[in-house]
């Protein structure tokens, strides 16, 4: 059952992940906005969770395997993000390559902390 329960997570995540990739394909930024909104926002959801989760004290099987592991897993992407960040550097945009490593590691930390304590007051 948990496996079926990440597989669909795992789908919704990546199907809004793509759809996010289409609303902002040509969006004329050297900087990869649809990679960086989709993991800051799953940074947020991730937080919102594991605080929520804090509070209760408890985490049922779909928040676990179908929200955290299969939807934050399939909407955001590392690997994505690495190789978006190395044809950055290919293309020799280095400062937007490193601003963007670091912007992306900010916004991440600080998504993960806003949806914590988000998670805590529901």
């Amino acid at each position: 059952m948990n496996f079926l329960l990440v597989f669909i997570g795992g789908g919704l995540g990546s199907i809004s992940r793509f759809g996010i990739s289409v609303l902002l394909k040509n969006h004329g930024y050297t900087l990869p906005l649809a990679t960086f909104f989709a993991n800051a926002i799953s940074c947020i959801v991730l937080g919102v969770l594991v605080g929520w989760t804090i509070k209760s004290g408890q985490a049922s099987d779909i928040q676990k395997y179908m929200l955290i592991t299969g939807f934050c897993g399939g909407f955001s992407t590392f690997s994505t993000f690495s190789n978006e960040t190395f044809q950055l550097f290919q293309s020799g945009n280095v400062a937007t390559a490193f601003g963007y490593v670091l912007l992306s590691l900010v916004v991440g930390l600080f998504c993960i902390y806003l949806g914590m304590k988000m998670g805590q007051t529901i």
